[in-house]
C-alpha cells in the first residue's frame, strides 16, 4: 500500500471513530433496531414479507455499524504500517 493510500485509511479511519463516538448516531443505531423489533414482535404471524423485511432492516442497521467498525479497524491498521516504514526509512544509512 502506497504512503498516500495509508494517510487516506488512517483519515478515513479517524473520521469513523469520530461516527461511533458520536452519540446522535449511536442513538439512531440502537433507536432503529429497537423500533425494528417492536415493530416485528407485534406483526402478525401471517406477515411474513412483512417480518422478512423488520429482519433484513434490523441487519442492515447491523451491517452500517459493522463497516464503521471495520474502517476504524482498517485505519488503526494503516497506522501501524505507517508506523513500521518510518521506523524502517530512520533506521536505513
Amino acid at each position: 500500500m502506497t504512503e498516500y493510500k495509508l494517510h487516506e485509511s488512517i483519515s478515513r479511519g479517524a473520521r469513523a471513530e469520530a461516527l461511533l463516538q458520536n452519540d446522535l448516531l449511536q442513538e439512531a443505531f440502537v433507536r432503529l433496531e429497537q423500533d425494528y423489533v417492536e415493530a416485528w414482535r407485534v406483526s402478525p404471524a401471517r406477515d411474513t414479507d412483512g417480518r422478512e423485511r423488520l429482519w433484513q432492516a434490523v441487519n442492515v442497521v447491523a451491517k452500517v455499524r459493522d463497516h464503521i467498525v471495520k474502517v476504524v479497524n482498517d485505519g488503526k491498521l494503516s497506522q501501524r504500517h505507517l508506523d513500521e516504514l518510518t521506523r524502517r526509512t530512520r533506521r536505513r544509512p
